[in-house]
């Protein structure tokens, strides 16, 4: 299956819909910048949501997915800021933990599904595959992650959360490491236009311990992948899915439509 997005010009219109993108995402930025309060009360039927904003990004990203996702009221929808001074993934990965558990204990669930953006799909995945978040994760989606390491930005380099994300770092090596018993269901979104993805494929969770399936999306960019409709649909798509228990090996690329 797959998810396409009608395109005409396809790279011209997806560099188009980023820039446009980029103006919203700037206007709305300041109002992601604190952390937000969490309710009280639990909502919902189905399992609690974490979103998970990307490098030096807020949970402002998420104003539209985040909106698409509550609008059935059958789940609480929530955004974590990890700290923009951030300098080491794996120290994100525990601060996620301890915000997971403080989901868990406070909605009484024992599990809760994670959508990541960008860098926060791979601090996700970090969190999966190295420090038994698999036991608290349902499902793990990730929007333009590099799970592969990219090579873009080289300029940027003198960062060291940077430097973590190239494919011969070592935290890459330790998420290609043997992961056996791994019980999150994962689907990863990728887009032949993004980016921020070099190569563009490696936006695909391919890993032989994780149950992973890969969703190409056609004719958007980085940022959409955070904001289109047929992507947002997916995602709740995604959510809606069978458990980890149900899900088969790990499969081929899927598409939107």
């Amino acid at each position: 299956m797959g998810l396409a997005v009608p395109v005409s010009g396809a790279a011209v219109r997806a560099g188009v819909l980023e820039a446009v993108l980029f103006g919203a995402h700037l206007l709305h930025y300041p109002t992601g910048v604190r952390q937000e309060r969490p309710p009280v009360a639990a909502r919902g039927a189905r399992p609690p949501v974490l979103l998970l904003h990307g490098f030096s990004d807020n949970r402002s990203v998420f104003v539209v997915l985040r909106r698409a996702l509550a609008a059935d009221g059958l789940r609480q929808v929530e955004a974590y800021n990890y700290s923009p001074f951030t300098r080491d993934l794996r120290s994100a990965a525990r601060h996620l933990a301890r915000r997971v558990e403080e989901l868990c204990e406070r909605t009484g669930r024992e599990q809760v599904d994670l959508v990541g953006h960008s860098l926060g799909g791979l601090v996700g995945r970090y969190y999966v595959q190295r420090l038994g978040g698999d036991a608290r994760i349902r499902t793990l989606v990730t929007l333009g992650t590099p799970h592969s390491g990219t090579r873009v930005a080289p300029f940027m380099d003198a960062h060291p959360l940077v430097r973590q994300v190239r494919p011969d770092s070592e935290v890459m090596a330790e998420l290609r490491s043997p992961a056996p018993g791994c019980r999150t269901r994962c689907v990863a979104f990728w887009s032949e236009f993004d980016e921020l993805m070099d190569p563009t494929g490696t936006a695909r969770l391919e890993h032989p311990d994780l149950q992973a399936e890969n969703i190409l999306v056609t004719g958007i960019g980085h940022l959409a992948l955070a904001a289109h409709p047929a992507v947002t649909a997916a995602v709740r798509r995604a959510l809606d899915g069978p458990g980890p228990s149900a899900v088969e090996p790990p499969s081929d690329t899927a598409s939107v439509a």
